[in-house]
């Protein structure tokens, strides 16, 4: 192999493992059903307290200790960290309670308001400027919202809950950057949140009881790998990242909500009334207008850089 041939390469296996997380987070639903007769509360306590096992593991085999102990010393990345751990817990949450109560096709329409909701946090909160093919995917979705709720009968609390949590927590990351890897940040959110996930789990075995060990060795199995599935497709998404453009991130992006929406509707047999479909029919309108408007200012950029280029 050239060393011509190397970025190739690279974002060749940049593409394949965000692809893979893409995947695995489209999947995640059926694997939460499968953990039946375990609650979410249990679940999402599990979730929290097994992925801070998993990546300690994973800083020790790697021994990447140090990485996290620098961001401990920094008071003002320990606070990001902080913050991205509530929402991400907000986000866990939510999505383990509506996949388990019959909701799928709801969370789905989450992620696909997500890259819409991020452009309008960039207006709110980084003061960025939106072209108006931006601002028109913006309208149309708030338009589809508008005919869910009154169409529908039913305010979609859970997409929208899905939607700012999970756009505040990728906000976090941002202003975090490059200062916190992907496993140091996942340990450190897991770790402020193991308190909660105490208490979650002394009030499940309080109520209805735990149900780790009580419902068979293949179920206690499933259940232990939740700390495995939910720091997997994490390092994927970082691996990813640093490889590809970040157009074709915002391309695949969408493979998680098709899955979700795909599950729900042929799978889970979720109801699907008329009103539901024009609605998901003009978010994705949206994202279409989106998806086109990003990829054409992207290779307008690359022409740009490439004239300067050629005058330099």
């Amino acid at each position: 192999m050239t060393v011509a041939d190397e970025p190739a390469r690279a974002r060749g296996i940049g593409g394949i493992s965000a692809f893979s997380a893409y995947v695995i987070w489209g999947f995640l639903p059926l694997y939460f059903i499968a953990l039946a007769p375990t609650g979410p509360w249990e679940v999402v306590a599990w979730r929290i307290l097994l992925s801070l096992v998993f990546c300690a593991i994973l800083l020790t085999a790697a021994r990447t200790w140090p990485r996290l102990r620098a961001v401990l010393r920094s008071p003002r990345l320990a606070l990001w960290t902080v913050a991205a751990g509530l929402l991400i817990y907000v986000n866990w949450q939510v999505f383990v309670l509506a996949t388990l109560t019959g909701h799928v096709i709801e969370t789905s329409l989450g992620y696909f308001i997500n890259p819409l909701f991020t452009v309008l946090l960039g207006v709110v909160i980084l003061r960025e400027r939106l072209r108006p093919a931006q601002w028109a995917a913006v309208a149309v979705a708030a338009v589809a919202v508008v005919v869910i709720v009154v169409g529908y009968g039913a305010f979609p609390w859970i997409a929208l809950a899905l939607t700012a949590s999970f756009g505040l927590y990728g906000l976090v990351k941002k202003r975090i950057g490059p200062s916190v890897d992907a496993v140091s940040g996942l340990t450190l959110e897991s770790l402020w949140l193991a308190p909660v996930a105490v208490v979650q789990l002394t009030l499940v075995a309080m109520s209805t009881g735990i149900t780790l060990g009580a419902a068979g060795p293949a179920h206690a199995v499933v259940l232990l790998l939740a700390g495995v599935v939910t720091a997997t497709p994490l390092l994927f998404f970082a691996a990813g990242a640093r490889r590809v453009p970040l157009t074709l991130i915002g391309l695949l992006q969408f493979v998680t909500p098709i899955l979700q929406f795909a599950i729900g509707v042929w799978i889970l047999q979720e109801p699907m009334p008329l009103e539901r479909w024009i609605g998901f029919a003009l978010v994705w309108i949206a994202l279409a207008v989106l998806s086109i408007d990003s990829v054409i200012a992207a290779r307008g950029s690359r022409r740009a850089v490439a004239d300067v280029a050629d005058l330099a």
